[in-house]
């Protein structure tokens, strides 16, 4: 079968990259270069771990993802997730930190608790006294997007797909499975993926209803000089509790040190909107860090990522059938670590036509 997949971020990397294991002649189209700073998956890492909240099914789909992501490393001969583990503060009854222990207690995964002295002891970024307790669990860590894209792009050049950067797809005829460019070209395929983003309102603005794009920003940071080697070594932290809904990851293969949260985004329109870093941006999302990291205004802000998201209401991933295209949305902002084992599943979806039983999967309603 011939297939073009538009939208070159982890849902299509890892789509291409498993059609063309099934045999299929695979045309790969993106807007920009690969891997694409500007793409929701384009930043330097994205956290995975196995905390989810109890009930979600995503907790059961996780072990899949890590299944998807080896075998994906073994295909691109080298690993690209640095395992150091997670750390989740809990900081009020009922915060998303106490929901993930939860989900964690739920699926029977391994974790170790700490109250709050033993933790500052062993984490010294903690502040004393600003947190109920905290765990750590030894199943997460942070996979490198930019390593993965460059990885996946040589892996489809050298396995025969056709690999076609800076090239943006105005128009999708669902009906004919043709594309057509900014530069007037057109191309034809039997199937059509579009795994586009926060740009696949402008090809399909009916998704409106269940799809609304966010613009957020992250900020890289350079930790205090006296606590540099603890965080190079520290988890990444899941989850600072409250309602802060923000996440740590720490130096990491030559990454910097980055801040982020979903306190931090706003609606819009567009998501070419507003990408450049407002003055001050960077330090407000790291403020919004203290409690439970001390001393925060010691950590100087060095660089902010603006990024744009698609989130459904209930925060899952979409798929929409529309004549010979399959549309695939990212799960809310947080789907980075599902992206090995969603590229395996549209493709089977391709292949056999199960388009329904991708939705449920995608939607976490299979065991």
């Amino acid at each position: 079968m011939n297939v073009i997949v538009v939208g070159a971020g982890i849902a299509g990397l890892s789509t291409a990259w498993s059609l063309v294991k099934a045999g299929h002649s695979v045309s790969l189209v993106e807007q920009g270069p690969i891997p694409n700073p500007l793409a929701a998956s384009g930043d330097h890492h994205r956290v995975i771990r196995r905390a989810y909240r109890a009930g979600t099914g995503y907790g059961r789909l996780i072990t899949e993802a890590y299944e998807a992501w080896d075998e994906m490393w073994a295909d691109l001969g080298e690993n690209h997730l640095d395992p150091r583990g997670f750390l989740c503060i809990s900081r009020e009854p009922g915060d998303e930190a106490e929901e993930y222990r939860e989900g964690l207690e739920e699926g029977n995964f391994p974790f170790e608790l700490f109250e709050p002295d033993a933790a500052v002891e062993r984490w010294p970024f903690l502040e004393p006294n600003s947190f109920r307790y905290a765990y750590f669990s030894t199943e997460g860590g942070a996979l490198h997007c930019r390593g993965i894209a460059s990885g996946l792009a040589a892996w489809l050049r050298a396995n025969g797909a056709n690999i076609y950067e800076h090239s943006k797809v105005t128009e999708v005829d669902a009906e004919a499975g043709r594309i057509v460019l900014a530069s007037g070209e057109t191309m034809q395929a039997d199937r059509i993926v579009v795994a586009a983003g926060a740009w696949v309102l402008k090809l399909f603005p009916e998704l409106g209803g269940e799809l609304k794009t966010f613009r957020t920003a992250l900020a890289y940071v350079e930790p205090p000089a006296n606590l540099q080697a603890t965080w190079e070594a520290a988890p990444v932290v899941l989850d600072v509790g409250g309602a802060t809904d923000g996440y740590i990851i720490p130096i990491s293969r030559g990454a910097g040190m980055k801040f982020g949260s979903g306190l931090h985004r706003v609606p819009t329109s567009d998501a070419d909107w507003n990408r450049e870093p407002v003055p001050g941006e960077g330090e407000a999302i790291r403020n919004l860090f203290s409690p439970p990291i001390a001393n925060i205004e010691e950590y100087e802000v060095t660089e902010v990522v603006t990024c744009a998201y698609t989130f459904t209401a209930d925060e899952k991933f979409l798929a929409h059938e529309k004549g010979k295209c399959l549309i695939v949305s990212a799960c809310s902002g947080h789907g980075y670590k599902f992206g090995a084992a969603v590229g395996r599943r549209v493709a089977a979806a391709v292949g056999d036509g199960d388009i329904a039983g991708l939705k449920k999967w995608l939607r976490a309603e299979v065991a």
